[in-house]
């Protein structure tokens, strides 16, 4: 019988930074579910503030990571959320929309060089605009936190389904 590894649902930004708190409140949200929660037994709901040894190491021990974050983009339009699949094979580009000290594009690289990365590797990432100093999401942002975590049910239960009689995870 195979082990099922379980899967890393980690929310990086700063929830002192209005917008750039998204990924956490993503995980609040999940957590504050868990009765109606669709996520699959074993899954792991992490915070993260973007240091990349931290975020390495949160997925540990875990198979897939999907994570969740703020973008800024240029100019902002807060609220579109993007779905990036990373090839773990090739060599990430380092991210400059990150509000973090490094970007993930930095986390996946080193985790890359540490022959640390997930067999897979989902970001969710929602363009924001506020990300001065205080809590709460701006509307827009707020507005998306339903869907996204949705998405990020469904997610984690495609994965498992793909992998439940593959033997491996």
């Amino acid at each position: 019988m195979a082990t099922r590894t379980p899967i890393a649902v980690i929310g990086v930004g700063n929830e002192s930074r209005r917008d750039d708190g998204v990924g956490w409140a993503l995980i609040a949200r999940l957590r504050t579910r868990s009765a109606d929660r669709r996520l699959p037994p074993g899954t792991v709901l992490a915070t993260c503030a973007g240091d990349p040894a931290r975020l390495i190491g949160l997925r540990e021990g875990a198979g897939p990571a999907v994570v969740v974050d703020a973008a800024h983009a240029h100019p902002a339009h807060p609220g579109p959320v993007h779905r990036l699949e990373l090839d773990v094979g090739r060599p990430a580009r380092p991210a400059t929309t990150s509000s973090h000290g490094l970007g993930l594009g930095e986390a996946v690289e080193l985790a890359r060089v540490l022959d640390r990365l997930p067999g897979r590797l989902l970001v969710y990432a929602v363009e924001s605009s506020d990300t001065t100093s205080g809590t709460g999401l701006s509307a827009p942002v707020q507005a998306v936190l339903a869907r996204l975590a949705q998405s990020v049910e469904d997610e984690t239960l495609r994965y498992r389904t793909a992998t439940a009689g593959s033997g491996h995870d």
